[in-house]
């Protein structure tokens, strides 16, 4: 007999109530109860960063966290970027500079990085390079990766300076159709 937790997650912006065990960690329950198989599991020991995500904004290895830990926070997945079937300018530098090759590690750099760059907007390629060093790569070599992270942040830097009502949120593409609003 196991032990089973009716819990409340809330993902990508929608609430799911799932009964799991005590044990299962984030990332089994994101994949193989919600369908979320954008977050892989590498090393099941937080080393790699294949499986981060955002939990209340911050980068956090779902093999590392039970989904119990999870209740009543904001968790996002790489589902999560871009809208309405487009990519998210994180996810466009990341194609613009080869930022991927195998592509199984990319969605925790995507999360990681998009975690990083609402933490800190403002960061030069040094803190961009020493961020991502926390995940790992065995294909890029990471050169493209901090190009295309270091992009990102210029970009948004640049689109909130001169549309700050506009400008690129959390990984959103700033909708040109929308006015902005004094």
């Amino acid at each position: 007999m196991s032990d089973q937790h009716l819990i409340e997650l809330h993902v990508n912006g929608t609430d799911h109530e799932i009964l799991v065990e005590p044990r299962q960690t984030l990332s089994d329950v994101l994949r193989h109860k919600l369908g979320l198989t954008g977050t892989h599991v590498g090393c099941e020991h937080g080393v790699c960063g294949a499986c981060t995500i955002l939990v209340d904004d911050a980068p956090v290895r779902a093999c590392l966290m039970f989904a119990v830990q999870a209740e009543n926070s904001e968790i996002r997945t790489v589902e999560s970027l871009g809208a309405d079937g487009q990519l998210s300018d994180l996810q466009k530098a990341f194609g613009a500079h080869h930022g991927l090759q195998c592509g199984f590690c990319t969605p925790g750099f995507l999360m990681l990085a998009e975690g990083f760059l609402a933490q800190r907007p403002d960061a030069g390629r040094e803190e961009v390079r020493e961020a991502v060093s926390a995940n790992i790569c065995r294909c890029t070599g990471y050169q493209t990766i901090v190009d295309a992270v270091t992009e990102t942040a210029h970009n948004r830097r640049t689109a909130l300076a001169t549309d700050p009502v506009g400008a690129v949120v959390s990984g959103q593409t700033p909708d040109p159709k929308k006015e902005a609003t004094p």
